[in-house]
């Protein structure tokens, strides 16, 4: 599955207010240094993501950023739509049906880029931003320490970003 640097950072910024649900607005500093984020970048993906409402901001003293909706009511879906358009990798289902249509040589090719398609978009469809907290990958707890976290992924457990391309990098997992 392909997803862009911006779309990445994006379900970064998503998770860190997820696990703080309910402790108020983070500031975009405070995001941009927990979750090792340009904090620049940041704040177009967070505008981006305001905009679509899926998160409100507060300003003031004691402004930034919160999830509008619980963490149980945000699918994965939703944001890589919004950052990346179409559920990838093989373009929007649209497009391949027509393609299956259309070429009958290769209708048998299409069909199975169409079912991989679906079956990534049926798993991101149906995984919340609290499915992502409480997995398995987490330890069963959807709180933890910055520095927990980054022991784990010494060890080789709990990353919490599996492998895959990320447009611009090169990187293949």
């Amino acid at each position: 599955m392909k997803i862009s640097q911006k779309g990445l950072y994006a379900l970064q910024a998503m998770m860190m207010l997820a696990r703080r649900y309910n402790q108020g607005a983070i500031r975009i500093r405070d995001i941009a240094y927990e979750e090792e984020l340009p904090e620049k970048f940041l704040e177009l993906i967070l505008l981006e993501m305001k905009n679509a409402r899926m998160v409100e901001s507060v300003r003031g003293a004691k402004g930034g950023y919160a999830l509008r909706r619980p963490p149980s009511e945000i699918h994965l879906s939703e944001i890589i739509r919004l950052i990346d358009g179409p559920l990838a990798p093989f373009g929007d289902a649209e497009q391949l049906r027509l393609l299956i249509d259309k070429d009958p040589a290769h209708r048998a090719l299409y069909k199975v880029f169409l079912d991989v398609r679906d079956a990534a978009a049926k798993i991101l469809e149906n995984t919340t931003l609290e499915d992502i907290l409480n997995g398995p990958s987490r330890g069963g707890s959807a709180k933890g320490s910055k520095n927990a976290r980054k022991k784990k992924d010494k060890a080789g457990q709990g990353a919490s970003v599996l492998p895959m391309v990320v447009h611009g990098s090169g990187t293949k997992g």
